[in-house]
C-alpha cells in the first residue's frame, strides 16, 4: 500500500521544507490513522472520487429490469469472449411492446467482426436482433440464433458504413418487456 507520509519522509521533504524522517516518525504516532484510509486522507483521491464520479453510481433509481436484461445480453456473449471478441461498455437499453421493434443505427467497419446480443429478463418472451445495411438488405451471417431471454446476430461487414440493427419483441407475456442490447467486435 502506498503510504504519502512515508513517502514525504523518503524524500525529505514537505512542500519546499526539508524535515527529518525522525520528524515526519513523530506526526504519524501522534496522529494514528487506519491503514486503510491512509491512501485517500493523504491525497485528494477522496475529493476527486466525490466530484467526479458520475451520479448515476448514487443513484437509487436505477431499474432492476435494465439491469437484468443486461446481465442476459453479457450472458449471450460470455462464449463469444472466449473467442476473443471483445465486448464494449456501451449498451442499449429499452423496452417495447410485444410484437413491436426499435432500429438503432450504428457506424460498422469493413475487416472487423461484430456480434450484437439482445437480452430480456422476462420468462417465455421471445426476442430477436438482425442487421441490415443502408440499403436495407439483410447482413447477417446465418449463424444468428435466438433462444429464451437472448438473441444474436453476427456480420462481418463488406464495406464500412451504416448498418441497422432491429431489436423486436415478438412474443411476451408482459405489457412491456425491457431489453438491452450489447456488442463486441474483434
Amino acid at each position: 500500500m502506498f503510504d504519502c507520509c512515508k513517502a514525504c519522509a523518503l524524500a525529505g521533504r514537505i512542500g519546499n521544507a526539508r524535515i527529518s524522517a525522525e520528524s515526519v516518525k513523530k506526526v504519524n504516532e501522534k496522529f494514528r490513522v487506519n491503514p486503510f484510509a491512509k491512501v485517500p486522507l493523504c491525497t485528494p483521491f477522496l475529493l476527486a472520487a466525490i466530484v467526479v464520479l458520475p451520479p448515476a453510481i448514487f443513484a437509487s433509481g436505477v431499474d432492476p429490469t435494465t439491469v437484468y436484461a443486461r446481465a442476459w445480453a453479457v450472458l449471450a456473449a460470455e462464449p463469444y469472449v472466449e473467442q476473443g471478441f471483445q465486448v464494449r461498455e456501451a449498451y442499449w437499453p429499452g423496452d417495447l411492446a410485444s410484437g413491436k421493434r426499435k432500429a438503432i443505427r450504428q457506424q460498422l467497419f469493413k475487416g472487423n467482426e461484430y456480434w450484437f446480443w439482445l437480452g430480456t429478463e422476462v420468462d417465455h418472451a421471445k426476442v430477436s436482433v438482425h442487421i441490415y445495411n443502408s440499403d436495407g438488405k439483410l447482413a447477417e451471417q446465418p449463424d444468428s440464433w435466438a433462444k429464451e431471454h437472448m438473441a444474436a446476430a453476427h456480420i462481418i461487414p463488406k464495406t464500412t458504413g451504416t448498418y441497422f440493427i432491429i431489436v423486436s419483441v415478438e412474443e411476451s407475456p408482459a405489457a412491456r418487456t425491457n431489453w438491452a442490447l450489447a456488442y463486441g467486435f474483434r
